[in-house]
Formats: structure tokens, C-alpha cells, sequence
């Protein structure tokens, strides 16, 4: 993949109008993916030095869209909306549903967790990776946008080493909030069991 650049910058009020978030796409991505990068200025004041708040958000439409409860996803996203236009900002929402193995996958995999598997059992029944995520593009988007540092709030340790990887400066983890319920306490736990996802239970 080349590297990127910026195609088009436009303004969305979003939260019913009550937020201007930039949205901002890219030439030079040949996965055919879509990616978005979306600026929000933030109303505190600071230095036009200071190192964005990032978040690399995967693509989840039962949560982002439908509010389900087997993930954290849409909680996570409105956390970042409301932390990011705050602080300032960027969220990198990339088309990666499922950890990268897609929508359809996705619903089998929720079929197999069912029956009594978990996330990662279920992706490897199916012949899948545990996370098909490529972050790397993310990084490309940060230096479109000329950014070389960030503060990721995350949780989860490997977005922030392949941003590392890839020349992106990680001055700070933030972490998010753990957004548990009844549906999705077991799928959290594992992500912080296997994949040592920085989450903390009550």
C-alpha cells in the first residue's frame, strides 16, 4: 500500500447537530476498505501543539448501530465521541468488522459462542484468525494527517504496537471504561485473559 493522502475534508454536525466532527477521507488506499478519519477540535484550552486523543475504532455495526450487547463497541464509541470533543482529536474508524473477519463471520462466530465457546474458540473453529486486524493503516492515516504522536485511548495493547511499528509515537495508554453487562462479561474477560486487554472488574 502507498502511502495516503488527505481527498476531502467535510464538516457533519453529529449527536442530533449538537457536535461539529470533521470527517475526512483518503487517496491511496487500495483495500477498498473506505476508511474515515474524523476531527473533533475540542473546547479545552491548550496549546495547538498538544498531542491528540486517538482512537482506533474497528468498524462494529450490532453495536455501533443497533446498540448490542454482546460487545462493548458502541459504548466505546460514544465514549470516544464525548472524550475526543472534549480534548481534541481524531477517531480512525476503520471498516474491520469482527476483529477483521467480517460481518457474516462474525454472526457464525456468535453462533459457535452460543453453544458454550468463546470468542477466540469460536474464530479458530471457523479457521479464522483470533484478530484480523491490521492497524498499519491507521498509521498511514496519522501521518496523512501529519500527526507522529498520539495519546490512544485503548485498551488493548496491540493497536498501540503496531502504531509503534509503524513510526507513530505512543507518548500515552489512556484507557477506556469497562462497559460490562450481562451479555458480554465472559467475551471482556477472555479479551483481558488471552489477549491481555487492560480491563479492570468490579
Amino acid at each position: 500500500m502507498s502511502d495516503l493522502t488527505i481527498k476531502r475534508r467535510v464538516m457533519i454536525p453529529v449527536r442530533a447537530g449538537k457536535v461539529m466532527a470533521e470527517f475526512i477521507s483518503f487517496n491511496g488506499d487500495d483495500s477498498g476498505k473506505e476508511h474515515i478519519g474524523i476531527y473533533f477540535e475540542g473546547s479545552q484550552d491548550g496549546s495547538v501543539d498538544a498531542v491528540p486523543l486517538v482512537r482506533l475504532h474497528s468498524e462494529c455495526l450490532t453495536g455501533d448501530v443497533f446498540g448490542s450487547g454482546r460487545c462493548d463497541c458502541g459504548e466505546q464509541l460514544d465514549e470516544a465521541i464525548d472524550r475526543i470533543n472534549q480534548e481534541g482529536g481524531y477517531i480512525l474508524y476503520l471498516r474491520q468488522e469482527g476483529r477483521g473477519i467480517g460481518l457474516y463471520a462474525k454472526l457464525e462466530a456468535y453462533a459457535l459462542q452460543d453453544q458454550g465457546y468463546d470468542t477466540y474458540q469460536a474464530n479458530e473453529m471457523l479457521h479464522l484468525p483470533d484478530d484480523g486486524r491490521d492497524f498499519g493503516i491507521a498509521a498511514k492515516m496519522l501521518q496523512a494527517l501529519g500527526v507522529s504522536k498520539v495519546r490512544l485511548l485503548t485498551n488493548n495493547p496491540d493497536k498501540a504496537q503496531q502504531l509503534l511499528e509503524h513510526n507513530i509515537d505512543v507518548i500515552e495508554l489512556v484507557p477506556t471504561k469497562v462497559h460490562v453487562n450481562q451479555h458480554n462479561r465472559l467475551y471482556l474477560e477472555t479479551k483481558a485473559k488471552r489477549k491481555q486487554h487492560t480491563l479492570k472488574f468490579d
